[in-house]
């Protein structure tokens, strides 16, 4: 049941558990992709830095269960653009939630939290990008309301879509 689950800030002693869940939650990829586009996503999930800049410059969120963490999500606030995101819209990056855990909410209830924090931090934008290949999540940010903008260019030689929703 979801509510035996604790959320909360994940923290920069977690970086190594972080980096756990990313690897279980997004292995479901390396059937999906290529050979090598599943190895230069691997070497990112795999890169202890990823993980360490994801904690020091986003808020993350966790779910435990018992002390085990089975979700994530992380809220880069305004005023870190990338080739993706304008400098004034903040943006979610890697939801992921172990394999075991899926279909109780998990992912939905951290992304919640994020919109949450945009929208307590006066942000005015909320954006993400997602692909063809991720179909549950896609389900999730449109049904919380998140509008497709654009196609932004292939990762690991797949579509992905940028999204956003105004907060």
């Amino acid at each position: 049941m979801q509510s035996t689950f604790t959320y909360r800030q994940g923290t920069m002693t977690e970086v190594d558990r972080l980096k756990e869940l990313g690897i279980i939650s997004y292995n479901q990829f390396s059937e999906i992709l290529t050979k090598e586009n599943w190895a230069t996503l691997n070497k990112f999930l795999n890169n202890a830095d990823t993980w360490i800049q994801l904690v020091n410059k986003a808020h993350c969120f966790i779910c435990e269960d018992n002390e085990e963490i089975i979700g994530m999500a992380f809220l880069m606030h305004s005023g870190n653009p990338t080739n993706i995101y304008q400098a004034d819209w903040s943006y979610i990056r890697m939801v992921g939630v172990n394999p075991k855990y899926r279909g109780k909410g998990i992912a939905r209830r951290l992304t919640i939290m994020c919109i949450d924090l945009a929208r307590d931090s006066n942000e005015k934008v909320i954006a993400l990008h997602t692909s063809e290949f991720m179909d549950a999540a896609r389900h999730i940010y449109e049904n919380l309301g998140f509008i497709k903008v654009r196609e932004i260019d292939p990762i690991y030689g797949k579509k992905y879509w940028l999204y956003k929703l105004d907060v």
